[in-house]
């Protein structure tokens, strides 16, 4: 069988697992094993248990697990309930300050959690009903949820960075520390897109903000409050940059940050540390198993000569590498749209890699575009998914609304990523000055 056949089928037949709700590592396990057998024969398995070994033994994957206990202890100890509180004094009396709000929240959470859908379901249950009981317009409510949920698997720490950097062969340090003038362009460009529309439209938002107004020591009071969680991002992305720690060591003091704030607060308890490690350990299981078949994908892939083949293909062909690389932002935003970021990530970055060697473009630059991108075409409509979790934490509101509500952001996105197309240093101004 030809290798593009052998490609498309065992394509086809992993997003028809994906769709099917199987899990992901299962959904792999089933192509690999087959492709073993039917190609390369049983005692091709060797090489299966030696990808498990070597996957499961690299050292720069002890960073997943620290920093999906990081974001537990925070959830779990009510922390996330005092940056909510700090913020929303900070921001003031300004009319639509529910909407910056909303931006800023839905990004911690999202870099917190690596997980737009998490934050769309967390958001739409918590959040949303009190903005709009508070007078805000539900379309442009919904939307910032949307967007601040986009910024998820850009802003440090990312769990997907680190997994795009552990397959990709890219600096986790370099991917992480890229996502953070981009991170912050992104949500400043929301912010203010939000805040014109309340200028040009004022019944977008409430006349008058409830709460009383807060004085100067107020303010003081919650940017004290702020204190330990910029402790706990200077222990993580500070020691990075200042190149005195790896990621997995700055993820190690960002666990130790996170104790300390939750005893700072008075919410530290061995339940609850008990309860952060076993979900912890539980999650960080998963995605080792879905790594270890991600990278068995990848070499089932160069035994069958698709990845050869592919390089060659590219490299023979008389287009530009701009429009190549359109193409290979637009699949993924195509099909995120059906399918889980992780999932399609896995499927992807082995096709992608000898591509990407090829048209010689910056792989710290392209990956975190990919890495915006796949969220994106998460909440675009007709099929974002992260729209549906949405629309089950708020059943009130029509599927309508939410599509509605995606467009401003969809668009700002794009732009955003135009920008930083047309002016790469954006995304590798940081990782090259800290090298």
């Amino acid at each position: 069988m030809e290798w593009y056949w052998t490609l498309t089928i065992g394509i086809v037949l992993l997003v028809a697992l994906f769709m099917t709700g199987a899990p992901i590592f299962l959904a792999f396990l089933i192509i690999i094993v087959s492709g073993v057998v039917m190609l390369l024969g049983n005692s091709a398995f060797g090489m299966v248990v030696n990808s498990i070994y070597e996957t499961g033994t690299t050292a720069s994957l002890g960073t997943v697990p620290l920093f999906i206990l990081l974001g537990e202890i925070l959830f779990r100890s009510g922390c996330m309930e005092v940056l909510l509180n700090s913020i929303d004094k900070l921001v003031g009396r300004v009319r639509g300050r529910q909407y910056i709000l909303s931006i800023s929240l839905s990004t911690v959470l999202g870099a917190l959690s690596g997980s737009a859908i998490a934050v769309g379901a967390m958001l739409g249950r918590s959040l949303l009903p009190i903005m709009r009981g508070r007078g805000y317009d539900t379309k442009l409510s919904i939307g910032t949820i949307l967007a601040g949920a986009c910024l998820a698997p850009i802003i440090p720490p990312s769990i997907l960075a680190i997994i795009v950097g552990t397959l990709a062969d890219v600096s986790i340090a370099s991917l992480l520390i890229a996502g953070v003038i981009p991170g912050i362009f992104l949500a400043g460009l929301f912010i203010a897109a939000c805040l014109i529309k309340v200028r040009l439209n004022p019944s977008l938002a409430p006349t008058e903000e409830e709460g009383e107004k807060i004085d100067l020591k107020g303010k003081l009071h919650a940017a004290a409050g702020l204190l330990p969680f910029t402790f706990i991002i200077f222990m993580v992305m500070g020691l990075i940059m200042l190149g005195v720690a790896t990621p997995s060591e700055s993820a190690a003091t960002g666990v130790f940050g996170a104790i300390m704030t939750a005893a700072y607060y008075k919410r530290l308890s061995f339940r609850m540390l008990y309860e952060s490690v076993g979900e912890a350990a539980l999650l960080a299981s998963v995605i080792m198993l879905i790594l270890c078949s991600a990278v068995m994908f990848t070499q089932l892939l160069a035994f069958t000569g698709a990845t050869a083949a592919l390089t060659e293909v590219v490299t023979t062909m008389d287009v530009n590498r701009w429009v190549m690389f359109f193409m290979m932002m637009l699949l993924p935003f195509i099909l995120c749209m059906f399918i889980d970021q992780l999932g399609l990530m896995l499927i992807v970055i082995p096709i992608y890699l000898p591509i990407l060697e090829a048209l010689q473009f910056d792989p710290v630059w392209f990956w975190l575009l990919f890495l915006l991108n796949i969220t994106l075409g998460a909440i675009t409509p007709p099929f974002g998914y992260v729209m549906f979790a949405v629309k089950a934490a708020a059943p009130d509101v029509s599927m309508g609304e939410i599509f509605n509500a995606s467009w401003l952001f969809v668009g700002l996105t794009l732009f955003g990523m135009l920008v930083m197309a047309a002016f790469p240093n954006i995304v590798t101004f940081l990782p090259e000055l800290v090298q």
